[in-house]
């Protein structure tokens, strides 16, 4: 190989590793949480959709991802509803995965919280918020994910609005029309 071949694939190396270790450097200067919040408002009392985010067997009424695959399986433990009540799932299919959730917090017709863990994918936790205005209840859904050091699970972190967002959307769309109908 000629010395200017070897000189310039040096240079490419060279690049690649300074870009690798910019790249690495400015993950650190990321947001070290991903966080994804929707809203909507319900025409119903909070008590009308309360037993719907209480417990994970009623979310399997409304939820946006088993719809992508009607084959994943569901396991149940713990209690009907409330802190304890949690949910195992297995799919195949990459945007579902496999993973578990479990109530962790519950206030009646107030709030829930949720912990997840999704295996090698890491840790989070949900909530469902319910804030009643007038004859109607506005109904959060918020995902929080402590996204550690890990440089590549920060450059994530900057997508996960995008990933998640439109499915929140969905789900809770698909909450209004079950509570409204049912009401």
């Amino acid at each position: 190989m000629s010395e200017f071949k070897m000189r310039f694939v040096k240079w490419v190396f060279i690049g690649l590793a300074l870009l690798i270790v910019g790249l690495v450097v400015v993950s650190f200067l990321l947001p070290g949480r991903a966080e994804v919040s929707r809203s909507i408002m319900i025409d119903a009392p909070a008590a009308k959709i309360f037993p719907y985010v209480n417990s994970m067997q009623e979310t399997e009424k409304w939820s946006p991802w088993l719809a992508r695959d009607p084959e994943t399986k569901l396991a149940y433990s713990g209690p009907e509803a409330g802190v304890g009540n949690m949910l195992s799932w297995s799919s195949e299919h990459p945007q579902v995965g496999s993973g578990t959730q479990e109530i962790t917090e519950s206030i009646e017709n107030q709030s829930v919280r949720t912990a997840l863990d999704f295996g090698d994918m890491g840790q989070a936790s949900a909530s469902f918020i319910l804030r009643p205005n007038g004859d109607q209840t506005e109904v959060t859904w918020g995902f929080h994910s402590n996204l550690g050091l890990n440089p590549m699970m920060r450059w994530m972190g900057l997508m996960m609005d995008d990933w998640v967002g439109g499915d929140y959307e969905r789900g809770l769309g698909n909450l209004k029309a079950l509570v409204e109908t049912n009401g």
